[in-house]
């Protein structure tokens, strides 16, 4: 299990290994957290912050129960939808810093991705105290400092559990967190280093469980779960999570669309020498490409292609829109390795709109892993 952090207002700083990710707030208000009204707008290329870059440009039919509300931004056409049933805005496409940032890409390329993402309307960012050793954090907090953009303008979450090599740097204990989880990030939040928390690969039951115990000692319940989901990865985001959004209004916050890009068609019968399965301590991703059940879904992505054609998008924008289209999806975060490859992704965004139900019962069908209810 891993807890996310979602910090919105506070500046984030380089970060050394004695420097928290969200540093005190500046100005006025010290460092109360808390839901406030801010920290959570569109970034300027999105159509300006507050009301008017929330505002959708045409009038939209009534959305059905329980659906995620929906707005979109004036000049990148970036979606965007609140972070569970929190006030949260979050563009429905977030950009992923695991491998990559501090990593795979140099510093000048993760700034490059950056800066499309944040033109283009991304104001998510997510990363992880364990992603390159530490390196995605300092990465990404040394190009926002550069980039000067309003700290209003975007959000950061980031996970914390695995931590350094000490006893007292790993896991979820009170030295680590301060105290039991759900005491610890309600704690955080009071001091004003993060705004909201979640929960990140954490089953439906445990959700439950901090849900529980916050409503039970009033204290702050988590807002979304971080879950990989993708077209071989399905059940928990599409059967147990929607449940608890209805119930408890917990969103979802998705990874790996693509299943570390197994859904190109680019493993199709060999492994590239430029592809992540061949980068160090990815060998678990290579043998999972060349293993009987990886060939198999090879072949039905190989079947989605001509739906892709027809759709006149590429395998891979199909897949992530078909992410995006699934019941209480917040946001789909996108690990990009070059401006070039986020800009098609992005495409997704234009899929969406054409995912017809027969469109979607055609691929469940090619597919043949829809997950049923258990009850």
């Amino acid at each position: 299990m891993q807890v996310s952090i979602a910090c919105t207002e506070q500046n984030l700083r380089s970060r050394s290994s004695e420097d928290r990710l969200c540093g005190p707030r500046s100005g006025p208000g010290g460092g109360n957290g808390g839901p406030a009204g801010r920290g959570h707008g569109n970034p300027p290329a999105g159509g300006g912050s507050g009301p008017k870059a929330q505002a959708a440009l045409v009038p939209r039919p009534p959305a059905p129960s329980g659906a995620l509300r929906e707005s979109t931004g004036r000049s990148t056409g970036m979606k965007y939808r609140n972070l569970g049933k929190s006030g949260l805005r979050v563009s429905c496409l977030g950009l992923g810093t695991w491998v990559t940032f501090g990593s795979q890409i140099s510093d000048e390329t993760a700034e490059d991705v950056l800066t499309v993402a944040y033109e283009h309307g991304i104001n998510l960012f997510d990363t992880a105290e364990v992603y390159a050793a530490g390196n995605a954090e300092r990465t990404l907090g040394n190009i926002l400092k550069s980039k000067g953009w309003r700290r209003s303008s975007y959000v950061i979450t980031t996970k914390i559990f695995w931590g350094g090599q000490a006893e007292t740097e790993r896991g979820l204990s009170r030295k680590h967190i301060i105290e039991e989880i759900v005491r610890a990030m309600t704690y955080v939040i009071n001091q004003g280093l993060a705004l909201y928390w979640g929960t990140s690969r954490w089953g439906a039951a445990e959700i439950m469980e901090a849900y529980s115990m916050a409503r039970q000692f009033n204290l702050i319940p988590p807002v979304c779960e971080q879950a990989e989901h993708h077209l071989f990865q399905r059940e928990k985001v599409e059967m147990q999570l929607p449940e608890l959004y209805h119930k408890i209004g917990v969103g979802s916050v998705t990874w790996s669309p693509l299943a570390c890009g197994l859904i190109t068609s680019k493993y199709a019968g060999q492994v590239p020498d430029t592809c992540r399965a061949t980068i160090k301590g990815c060998q678990w991703l290579k043998d999972k490409v060349q293993r009987e059940d990886g060939k198999k879904q090879q072949a039905k992505i190989m079947d989605l292609l001509p739906i892709a054609h027809q759709l006149g998008c590429t395998v891979a924008q199909l897949a992530i829109a078909w992410c995006l289209h699934s019941e209480g999806v917040s946001s789909v975060l996108l690990g990009v390795s070059s401006a070039e490859q986020l800009i098609e992704h992005l495409g997704a965004l234009q899929v969406l709109s054409q995912l017809t139900p027969q469109t979607v019962m055609k691929i469940y069908g090619l597919l043949g892993n829809k997950p049923h209810s258990k009850k």
